[in-house]
């Protein structure tokens, strides 16, 4: 159930991303693993870079970016396609310029936080690009126990 096992968290609401943005910060305590899922409707032929940065607190102290690569997914024509296609793992991704509607797929374990260093924390930010595109993405959270209901992911 999505509610009880894959909890979904917004990061960052629809919006004009011109000078690129930075997601709500969620904490990985107690959590099997997160799928960021970013949503671009592109209206410019600009790329767009995604980056997932972790940090030691939902405030988004320490911030930097992850170093252990991630399984990545992309569909940049959702409009003829419901594929997602797995792409090389990578701390990044950054779109095509074709003026499409774009899906990417992040899939983060906790274990590849920086934990050493009391880093369990996570964000997606989004890089310069043009106020035609508009992007938006979701965090979904697949807790280590099921709960009603689940866990809050927004504080520490």
């Amino acid at each position: 159930m999505i509610p009880q096992f894959l909890k979904p968290v917004e990061a960052l609401a629809p919006a004009a991303d011109a000078a690129g943005r930075t997601g709500d910060y969620i904490s990985l305590k107690n959590v099997h693993c997160v799928f960021v899922v970013v949503h671009i409707t592109q209206g410019n032929a600009a790329t767009v870079a995604l980056t997932l940065e972790q940090a030691t607190d939902v405030s988004g102290t320490g911030s930097k970016a992850i170093t252990v690569t991630v399984p990545i997914w992309a569909n940049q024509d959702t409009a003829t396609s419901d594929t997602n296609t797995r792409q090389t793992d990578a701390v990044s991704f950054t779109t095509s310029a074709a003026v499409k509607n774009k899906l990417i797929v992040f899939k983060v374990d906790p274990e590849f936080l920086d934990q050493a260093n009391s880093f369990d924390c996570l964000t997606v930010k989004t890089g310069a690009s043009n106020a035609a595109n508009i992007t938006q993405a979701m965090y979904y959270v697949s807790q280590r126990y099921a709960a009603d209901p689940a866990p809050t992911s927004i504080t520490d």
